[in-house]
């Protein structure tokens, strides 16, 4: 007689019941019990449910170390972040060119600490981006407007690019600190309010100064400029000769001089970081002609605590600057005496708060 039995691996043989000894059935029947309770125990251990017992990552925790290379763009971030970063900006002073700027040894350090780094980008500030640690985040103004090197770097001055960095600093710190998200969003909105008044100001002059043209030093205000409405009328020469970095060729500096002599700007726009032989002559010039001067800094002044309180009052100034000088223009009693320009250039200079250095400064 032969009978069908299960080995221990679950397979079925045929054998005699002489050769089935009973310490050998009850051996095998535990042993299948036993290899189904292991299978229904790492089962219990492996699955995805909520008897789970592998360990969850860690919540990270703020505040956030942000590095920015420069105050324009750290304002912006602190404004977004709040108490839930710590920002450290690299040059803000205005005495400072961020161009032909070197980091020292700490600033490097900062830099490759950061666990979000905020950089202008266009080549403005290449050596930021140069020490990045390897878990760093950048967030580039560049990056967000498509800017590239070689084009008007200057950017914290465009409202398209304020905007563009406001939405992605928000992005940047809610990744890195996920339970903070509806916070940065809120001020993010609070942040867009102020900046939708500054761009209601700029329409509003705008409109009102449908003719407004300018002359430029150096194109630092290029895009503050554009957002107002401004036509830029800078003599090509110059303008080339002032971007590379070199000086103006005489029958340049000579053709600037004379538009301005005969008032064919509303004002003349003047980087108060890049002084020379050649932008003090414009000045002189503009003031002997009644053409207001508007002096602008490169670096946001410390004066001045956010980006959005800095451009609000450029924006002001700028307006009570230009606006005496094309109401005179319109009723052909423009001043030859250079009086009107001066006062101008000192209204556009210092505000009631005695802000001397707030980038509508005097030149250095």
């Amino acid at each position: 007689m032969t009978i069908r039995r299960r080995t221990v691996d679950g397979i079925f043989e045929e054998g005699s019941d002489m050769n089935i000894h009973p310490h050998r059935l009850v051996t095998g029947i535990a042993a299948i019990l036993a290899t189904g309770m292991l299978m229904a125990s790492s089962a219990c251990g492996t699955g995805g449910g909520s008897q789970s017992e592998q360990p969850s990552a860690k919540e990270p925790t703020g505040p956030i170390t942000v590095v920015a290379s420069i105050n324009q763009w750290g304002s912006l971030a602190e404004q977004i972040g709040g108490t839930d970063v710590n920002v450290t900006s690299i040059l803000s002073s205005t005495n400072v060119d961020a161009h032909d700027f070197e980091p020292k040894t700490s600033d490097v350090a900062k830099l490759q600490k950061a666990q979000i780094i905020v950089s202008n980008g266009a080549g403005y500030d290449s050596w930021a981006t140069k020490s990045v640690g390897r878990n760093s985040t950048i967030v580039s103004a560049a990056e967000t407007v498509g800017a590239m090197e070689g084009d008007n770097p200057h950017l914290w001055f465009s409202k398209d690019a304020r905007n563009g960095m406001a939405t992605e600093l928000t992005e940047a710190f809610s990744k890195a600190l996920p339970a903070k998200k509806k916070a940065f969003q809120s001020r993010l909105k609070a942040w867009q309010k102020e900046e939708k008044a500054i761009e209601k100001s700029m329409g509003e002059f705008a409109a009102n100064h449908k003719n407004a043209t300018y002359g430029a030093t150096e194109a630092v205000a290029y895009y503050l400029m554009s957002d107002m409405g401004f036509q830029d009328d800078t003599p090509k020469g110059f303008a080339r000769s002032a971007a590379s970095g070199g000086e103006p060729a005489p029958a340049d500096l000579q053709e600037f001089q004379s538009l301005i002599e005969s008032q064919g700007i509303s004002v003349l726009v003047n980087n108060t970081q890049e002084s020379s032989d050649a932008t003090n002559m414009l000045t002189g010039t503009a003031g002997r002609a009644g053409v207001p001067v508007f002096d602008v800094s490169e670096q946001m002044p410390q004066a001045y605590t956010t980006l959005t309180d800095w451009i609000a009052d450029l924006v002001a100034r700028l307006d009570k600057t230009v606006s005496p000088a094309i109401i005179d223009d319109s009723d052909e009693s423009g001043s030859s005496d250079g009086k009107d320009g001066a006062s101008a250039k000192n209204d556009a200079g210092n505000s009631a708060d005695d802000k001397s250095d707030t980038g509508a400064g005097s030149s250095n």
